[in-house]
């Protein structure tokens, strides 16, 4: 398929000034779309705005992400993030890129296109490790991290296991399981007067650690074990843990 005449051809289409072989598209005043097609002329990639609209934004998201596409795309990751990327009155410092089968737009229309676009968007570096199974990618891309609100939040990459026989609370996955920080920080105030009980993390570099209760806060991980800290020192190191 042709990917540029295909753009051409979206609803409302028009060039994107300021960026080689790109165009905007929009569907009604919400949805707003803009594309670049890589330097084989073969994939396309393509940024999504949903609600509040900067075409300037989209611009310089889709110039970085073509700078970097071998990086970006070429690993066959299903999501991948790059540092560097800046824009002004924005706090985002990286620019993600989800495969085909992440985010599955064009679907129903234009399956042919599907194959060939990866969606990319402004990030932040601690929302996206490199690791993370296809499974992990989708619920990453289609339910936490919002990627076509410009004025998000970071949601930074969290995965986590607890078990709390206090409260009855525990997850029920195998293993560490995709989480927002929100449920680390609740879950681990509640393990005090809860012996036996635990809270294990990880972040996007990988590093794990763990917080139990025998009377006292104990905090294990990479560095051995540490005794003594206050709930506040433990929660503030595990915020600390999700910014690396």
């Amino acid at each position: 398929m042709n990917v540029l005449s295909t753009l051409a051809g979206f609803p409302n289409a028009a060039p994107l000034a300021g960026l080689d072989r790109a165009w905007t598209w929009s569907l009604g005043p919400v949805l707003h779309f803009a594309g670049v097609v890589t330097a084989d002329g073969n994939r396309l990639l393509q940024t999504n705005q949903r609600g509040r609209h900067d075409e300037d934004l989209a611009r310089a998201v889709l110039a970085f992400a073509r700078r970097h596409e071998e990086t970006l795309i070429g690993e066959g990751r299903p999501i991948k993030a790059i540092r560097g990327f800046s824009a002004a009155d924005y706090a985002f410092d990286a620019v993600a890129a989800t495969a085909p089968g992440v985010h599955g737009h064009h679907k129903a229309q234009n399956p042919d296109l599907t194959t060939v676009t990866y969606i990319v968007f402004p990030a932040f570096a601690t929302e996206v490790s490199g690791r993370e199974s296809l499974e992990e990618a989708q619920a990453r891309y289609q339910k936490m991290l919002s990627p076509a609100e410009i004025g998000r939040e970071a949601v930074p990459f969290l995965k986590m296991s607890f078990d709390n026989p206090r409260t009855g609370g525990g997850g029920t996955n195998p293993g560490r399981a995709l989480a927002y920080p929100r449920t680390l920080r609740q879950e681990i105030p509640q393990l005090e007067g809860a012996p036996g009980g635990f809270v294990e993390w990880e972040n996007r570099t990988g590093e794990v650690w763990r917080v139990a209760w025998d009377g006292e806060w104990v905090l294990s991980g990479a560095e051995g074990e540490r005794r003594g800290m206050s709930l506040d020192e433990i929660l503030e190191f595990s915020d600390e843990t999700l910014r690396a």
